[in-house]
Protein backbone atom coordinates (compact mmCIF):
# COMPACT_ATOMS: atom_id res chain seq x y z
CA UNK A 1 0.00 0.00 0.00
CA UNK A 2 1.19 3.55 -0.92
CA UNK A 3 1.26 6.16 1.73
CA UNK A 4 0.69 9.33 0.84
CA UNK A 5 3.62 11.87 1.59
CA UNK A 6 2.26 14.83 2.77
CA UNK A 7 2.23 16.66 -0.76
CA UNK A 8 -0.35 14.45 -1.83
CA UNK A 9 -2.36 14.82 1.63
CA UNK A 10 -2.31 18.28 1.13
CA UNK A 11 -3.96 17.56 -1.94
CA UNK A 12 -6.97 15.37 -1.09
CA UNK A 13 -7.73 17.74 2.13
CA UNK A 14 -8.11 20.48 -0.63
CA UNK A 15 -10.30 18.32 -2.20
CA UNK A 16 -12.81 17.43 0.66
CA UNK A 17 -12.65 21.18 1.90
CA UNK A 18 -13.76 22.67 -1.26
CA UNK A 19 -17.52 20.84 -1.39
CA UNK A 20 -17.69 22.33 2.43
CA UNK A 21 -16.69 25.94 0.74
CA UNK A 22 -18.81 25.91 -1.01
CA UNK A 23 -21.62 25.45 1.86
CA UNK A 24 -20.35 28.10 4.01
CA UNK A 25 -20.30 30.54 1.00
CA UNK A 26 -24.60 29.88 1.15
CA UNK A 27 -25.89 33.63 2.46
CA UNK A 28 -29.09 32.17 3.07
CA UNK A 29 -30.44 30.35 6.39
CA UNK A 30 -32.45 27.08 5.08
CA UNK A 31 -34.96 27.66 7.96
CA UNK A 32 -35.54 31.15 6.55
CA UNK A 33 -37.07 28.82 3.34
CA UNK A 34 -39.37 27.27 5.48
CA UNK A 35 -42.76 28.37 6.05
CA UNK A 36 -44.70 29.06 9.22
CA UNK A 37 -41.83 27.32 10.87
CA UNK A 38 -42.79 28.40 14.25
CA UNK A 39 -46.04 26.05 13.69
CA UNK A 40 -46.72 23.03 16.03
CA UNK A 41 -49.02 20.53 15.30
CA UNK A 42 -52.61 20.89 16.78
CA UNK A 43 -55.63 23.48 16.00
CA UNK A 44 -55.30 27.14 15.47
CA UNK A 45 -58.42 29.16 16.44
CA UNK A 46 -59.11 31.68 13.50
CA UNK A 47 -61.96 34.20 13.50
CA UNK A 48 -60.70 35.83 9.99
CA UNK A 49 -63.86 37.10 8.32
CA UNK A 50 -63.38 37.07 4.71
CA UNK A 51 -62.89 40.97 3.84
CA UNK A 52 -65.58 43.25 1.91
CA UNK A 53 -63.61 45.48 -0.65
CA UNK A 54 -64.57 48.72 -1.08
CA UNK A 55 -65.78 49.89 -4.81
CA UNK A 56 -63.61 52.14 -6.43
CA UNK A 57 -63.70 54.29 -9.50
CA UNK A 58 -63.48 52.37 -12.99
CA UNK A 59 -64.41 48.98 -11.39
CA UNK A 60 -66.74 46.55 -12.99
CA UNK A 61 -69.86 45.24 -11.23
CA UNK A 62 -72.51 42.59 -11.80
CA UNK A 63 -75.86 44.02 -10.43
CA UNK A 64 -78.58 42.10 -11.18
CA UNK A 65 -82.14 42.72 -9.41
CA UNK A 66 -84.55 40.65 -9.45
CA UNK A 67 -88.37 40.38 -7.76
CA UNK A 68 -91.12 38.18 -7.90
CA UNK A 69 -92.81 39.87 -10.94
CA UNK A 70 -90.17 39.24 -13.95
CA UNK A 71 -91.66 41.51 -16.35
CA UNK A 72 -91.10 44.49 -14.01
CA UNK A 73 -87.72 43.36 -13.33
CA UNK A 74 -86.19 43.22 -16.55
CA UNK A 75 -86.38 46.74 -17.16
CA UNK A 76 -83.85 46.83 -14.97
CA UNK A 77 -81.27 44.49 -16.32
CA UNK A 78 -80.45 45.53 -19.81
CA UNK A 79 -78.80 43.17 -22.09
CA UNK A 80 -75.81 45.45 -22.41
CA UNK A 81 -75.50 45.81 -18.75
CA UNK A 82 -75.35 41.73 -18.50
CA UNK A 83 -72.83 40.95 -20.96
CA UNK A 84 -70.48 44.17 -20.15
CA UNK A 85 -71.17 44.44 -16.50
CA UNK A 86 -71.65 48.07 -14.95
CA UNK A 87 -68.75 50.41 -14.74
CA UNK A 88 -68.10 52.95 -11.44
CA UNK A 89 -67.35 56.41 -13.83
CA UNK A 90 -64.40 58.59 -12.31
CA UNK A 91 -66.95 60.36 -10.16
CA UNK A 92 -68.10 57.59 -8.36
CA UNK A 93 -71.50 56.50 -9.65
CA UNK A 94 -72.96 53.69 -11.19
CA UNK A 95 -76.22 54.30 -13.86
CA UNK A 96 -79.22 52.10 -13.15
CA UNK A 97 -82.44 52.68 -15.21
CA UNK A 98 -85.42 54.54 -14.28
CA UNK A 99 -83.36 55.27 -10.76
CA UNK A 100 -80.46 57.02 -12.78
CA UNK A 101 -77.06 57.59 -10.77
CA UNK A 102 -76.35 55.93 -7.80
CA UNK A 103 -73.23 56.46 -5.94
CA UNK A 104 -70.98 53.58 -5.46
CA UNK A 105 -67.56 54.42 -4.47
CA UNK A 106 -66.19 53.64 -1.35
CA UNK A 107 -68.61 51.16 0.08
CA UNK A 108 -68.72 47.43 -0.32
CA UNK A 109 -71.33 45.71 -2.69
CA UNK A 110 -73.64 44.48 0.24
CA UNK A 111 -74.10 48.22 1.35
CA UNK A 112 -74.55 48.82 -2.21
CA UNK A 113 -77.35 46.29 -2.64
CA UNK A 114 -79.00 47.87 0.64
CA UNK A 115 -78.89 51.26 -0.99
CA UNK A 116 -80.43 50.25 -4.35
CA UNK A 117 -82.97 48.10 -2.56
CA UNK A 118 -84.24 51.29 -0.64
CA UNK A 119 -84.46 53.30 -3.40
CA UNK A 120 -86.43 50.86 -5.29
CA UNK A 121 -88.46 50.39 -2.45
CA UNK A 122 -89.01 53.88 -1.76
CA UNK A 123 -90.29 54.86 -5.30
CA UNK A 124 -92.67 51.58 -4.98
CA UNK A 125 -91.15 50.31 -8.40
CA UNK A 126 -90.46 46.55 -7.37
CA UNK A 127 -92.05 44.58 -4.45
CA UNK A 128 -89.62 42.80 -2.23
CA UNK A 129 -86.67 42.97 -4.76
CA UNK A 130 -83.21 40.89 -4.44
CA UNK A 131 -79.88 42.84 -5.84
CA UNK A 132 -77.02 40.71 -6.24
CA UNK A 133 -73.57 42.84 -7.20
CA UNK A 134 -70.64 40.84 -7.62
CA UNK A 135 -67.18 42.30 -8.96
CA UNK A 136 -66.13 41.36 -12.54
CA UNK A 137 -62.88 42.74 -12.13
CA UNK A 138 -61.33 41.11 -8.72
CA UNK A 139 -57.71 40.67 -9.08
CA UNK A 140 -54.44 40.50 -7.14
CA UNK A 141 -50.98 41.39 -7.76
CA UNK A 142 -48.02 39.45 -6.80
CA UNK A 143 -44.64 41.00 -7.22
CA UNK A 144 -40.93 40.26 -6.45
CA UNK A 145 -39.49 37.32 -5.27
CA UNK A 146 -41.91 34.71 -6.82
CA UNK A 147 -41.26 32.35 -9.64
CA UNK A 148 -44.03 33.65 -11.79
CA UNK A 149 -44.81 37.33 -10.69
CA UNK A 150 -48.39 37.86 -12.07
CA UNK A 151 -51.70 39.48 -11.68
CA UNK A 152 -54.11 37.08 -10.87
CA UNK A 153 -58.13 36.88 -11.38
CA UNK A 154 -60.15 35.74 -9.03
CA UNK A 155 -63.86 35.23 -9.97
CA UNK A 156 -64.79 33.42 -6.55
CA UNK A 157 -63.98 37.11 -5.02
CA UNK A 158 -62.33 35.20 -1.96
CA UNK A 159 -57.94 34.39 -1.98
CA UNK A 160 -55.95 34.13 0.58
CA UNK A 161 -52.11 35.31 0.62
CA UNK A 162 -50.90 31.79 0.93
CA UNK A 163 -53.19 31.15 -2.29
CA UNK A 164 -52.02 34.32 -4.08
CA UNK A 165 -48.31 33.07 -4.03
CA UNK A 166 -48.95 29.58 -4.55
CA UNK A 167 -50.58 31.17 -7.86
CA UNK A 168 -47.54 32.91 -8.22
CA UNK A 169 -45.59 29.48 -8.40
CA UNK A 170 -44.50 29.74 -5.16
CA UNK A 171 -41.54 32.47 -3.61
CA UNK A 172 -37.78 31.48 -4.42
CA UNK A 173 -35.10 30.38 -2.40
CA UNK A 174 -34.02 33.93 -1.87
CA UNK A 175 -37.32 35.39 -0.66
CA UNK A 176 -37.88 37.31 2.72
CA UNK A 177 -40.90 34.90 4.16
CA UNK A 178 -41.10 36.87 7.39
CA UNK A 179 -41.37 40.93 6.11
CA UNK A 180 -44.01 40.34 2.83
CA UNK A 181 -45.25 43.19 1.68
CA UNK A 182 -49.28 44.25 0.81
CA UNK A 183 -50.63 47.10 -0.51
CA UNK A 184 -54.22 47.82 -0.22
CA UNK A 185 -55.97 50.63 -1.13
CA UNK A 186 -59.03 52.10 0.91
CA UNK A 187 -60.74 54.49 -0.35
CA UNK A 188 -58.58 57.58 -1.10
CA UNK A 189 -55.69 56.47 0.70
CA UNK A 190 -53.75 53.63 0.24
CA UNK A 191 -52.76 51.22 3.67
CA UNK A 192 -49.60 49.63 3.90
CA UNK A 193 -48.96 46.25 5.69
CA UNK A 194 -45.81 43.54 6.41
CA UNK A 195 -46.76 40.09 7.42
CA UNK A 196 -44.62 36.99 8.73
CA UNK A 197 -45.44 34.04 6.70
CA UNK A 198 -42.72 32.50 9.20
CA UNK A 199 -45.41 32.67 11.87
CA UNK A 200 -48.34 31.07 12.94
CA UNK A 201 -50.00 34.22 13.94
CA UNK A 202 -50.84 34.87 10.00
CA UNK A 203 -53.84 32.63 9.78
CA UNK A 204 -55.46 35.11 12.38
CA UNK A 205 -54.22 38.49 10.48
CA UNK A 206 -56.79 40.07 8.74
CA UNK A 207 -54.68 40.40 6.24
CA UNK A 208 -54.54 36.54 5.22
CA UNK A 209 -57.80 37.19 2.72
CA UNK A 210 -56.65 39.49 -0.03
CA UNK A 211 -59.38 42.14 -1.28
CA UNK A 212 -59.71 43.27 -4.55
CA UNK A 213 -56.60 45.23 -5.99
CA UNK A 214 -54.43 43.84 -3.35
CA UNK A 215 -50.51 44.11 -4.32
CA UNK A 216 -48.39 41.63 -2.60
CA UNK A 217 -44.80 42.26 -3.11
CA UNK A 218 -41.91 39.61 -1.81
CA UNK A 219 -38.64 41.18 -0.67
CA UNK A 220 -34.95 39.31 -1.94
CA UNK A 221 -33.03 38.20 1.24
CA UNK A 222 -30.64 40.99 2.15
CA UNK A 223 -27.39 38.79 0.97
CA UNK A 224 -29.30 38.52 -2.48
CA UNK A 225 -29.40 42.38 -2.32
CA UNK A 226 -25.90 42.74 -1.80
CA UNK A 227 -24.58 40.23 -4.24
CA UNK A 228 -26.59 41.76 -6.80
CA UNK A 229 -25.44 45.14 -6.35
CA UNK A 230 -21.89 43.80 -5.16
CA UNK A 231 -19.16 45.23 -8.30
CA UNK A 232 -17.58 41.52 -7.54
CA UNK A 233 -20.00 38.90 -7.77
CA UNK A 234 -20.15 35.50 -4.78
CA UNK A 235 -19.33 33.69 -7.54
CA UNK A 236 -15.49 34.61 -8.33
CA UNK A 237 -14.11 33.21 -5.05
CA UNK A 238 -15.35 30.08 -5.56
CA UNK A 239 -13.92 30.33 -9.08
CA UNK A 240 -10.41 31.23 -8.14
CA UNK A 241 -10.52 28.47 -5.90
CA UNK A 242 -11.73 26.00 -8.07
CA UNK A 243 -8.92 27.06 -10.54
CA UNK A 244 -6.32 26.95 -7.37
CA UNK A 245 -7.41 23.58 -7.29
CA UNK A 246 -6.95 22.05 -10.75
CA UNK A 247 -3.77 24.16 -10.80
CA UNK A 248 -2.63 21.84 -7.91
CA UNK A 249 -4.09 18.81 -9.82
CA UNK A 250 -1.93 19.26 -12.79
CA UNK A 251 1.33 20.17 -10.60
CA UNK A 252 1.15 16.57 -9.08
CA UNK A 253 0.52 14.80 -12.44
CA UNK A 254 2.93 16.74 -14.39
CA UNK A 255 5.67 15.99 -11.70
CA UNK A 256 4.79 12.43 -11.35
Amino acid sequence: MRILNARDRGFFLALFLFPLLIISCSTVNPKDAIYFNTLAAGKIATNTPIPESLIQSNDLLSISINSLNPTASAIFNTTATAASGTLVGADGYIYIPILGNVKAIGVTKSQLAATITKELLDKKLLVDPIVTIRFLNFRVTVLGEVNNPTVIPVPSEKISLIEAIGAAGDMTFDALRNNVLIIREEGAQKIIERVDLNSNEIFSSPYYYLKANDIVYVEPQKSKIKQTTSRTPQWVPLALTGLSIVFSVATLVFRN
